[in-house]
């Protein structure tokens, strides 16, 4: 019942996992472009044969209230013409005068082939830091190393973080701010690549703590940032994903705090840890029960 692009799409989802859903396109012969977040997009001619194979039909009313029941379901805020808008209003808030700047920043947090560090993972971090000085605004050196911080991203641990310190130093010179402001910001971004800000740093705990909010998340929620991120890494074999995603969970696991802020520790703090916990498995020697390990990089 979507028309588009001279022909008539439907939606398939699962009301299970995004691992399901990938499994049943590569089975089927969906292609990746034909995947938007949370669903593939069909067209009337495959319909059938999708059935076929085990996709279970459904009007779409039915579709989207299972799928938002799964938790699976993409708000229409993330999505790209709404995340555009929402995002742009923040900026002109932050920096009058200078929405190229944004326009900019938004044009390299919406890059191919991004899964996870992408423009909603920005929004995300965005609505964290709300959340977190409410019912105050951020400081706004914080909510600019939020929009730089993974402005310049490929993958690669410490250099993203660096060039994309490199380009808020270069970028905010021509802004009109302050040279204390920009050192600050470039600071703050460069400390995501620890995620280890004193104790006595409160801007460093505010960014921080919005950036791993996303480990908080319900186990739905957090099953969704995994398989984003796992596409996020696609170009490395399955086998040094998990090595190297266990590695990050390990050592977000060893750092104490986990999170820096008060409010953060309480929202997101036990979940996190569990969340953390879940991809290693049970401990050794515990009792084995069935289950299902995600694995990927960091967020």
């Amino acid at each position: 019942m979507w028309p588009a692009h001279g022909t008539v799409f439907s939606h398939v989802v699962s009301d299970t996992s995004l691992a399901e859903l990938h499994a049943f396109a590569a089975r089927t012969g969906l292609p990746p472009q034909a995947f938007d977040r949370d669903h593939y997009d069909v067209p009337a001619r495959r319909y059938d044969d999708l059935v076929t194979q085990g996709a279970r039909p459904v009007g779409a009313r039915e579709l989207v209230r299972r799928l938002r029941a799964s938790g699976l379901r993409v708000r229409s805020k993330e999505r790209a013409d709404r995340l555009e808008v929402s995002l742009l209003i923040r900026w002109r808030a932050l920096i009058p005068r200078h929405e190229q700047l944004g326009r900019e920043l938004l044009g390299l947090w919406s890059e191919a082939p991004r899964h996870y560090h992408d423009a909603t993972h920005l929004l995300a971090c965005l609505d964290a830091l709300d959340v977190l000085t409410a019912p105050e605004r951020p400081p706004r050196e914080v909510a600019l190393a939020a929009w730089f911080h993974d402005a310049v991203y490929a993958g690669v641990a410490g250099q993203d973080e660096q060039h994309s310190a490199d380009l808020a130093r270069d970028r905010l010179a021509g802004a009109e701010l302050p040279g204390e402001a920009i050192a600050e910001v470039v600071r703050l971004v460069l400390l995501t690549a620890t995620h280890s800000p004193a104790a006595s740093d409160r801007n460093g705990g505010l960014l921080c703590d919005a950036d791993l909010s996303v480990l908080g998340r319900e186990p739905r929620g957090y099953a969704r940032y995994l398989a984003a991120v796992r596409q996020d890494y696609a170009h490395v074999s399955d086998a040094d994903f998990t090595l190297g995603r266990s590695l990050v969970v390990r050592r977000l696991l060893d750092l104490d705090p986990l999170f820096h802020t008060e409010r953060a520790a309480s929202l997101w703090g036990n979940t996190a840890r569990r969340n953390l916990a879940g991809e290693l498995g049970p401990p050794e020697g515990a009792p084995h029960h069935e289950h299902r390990t995600y694995h990927g990089p960091e967020g």
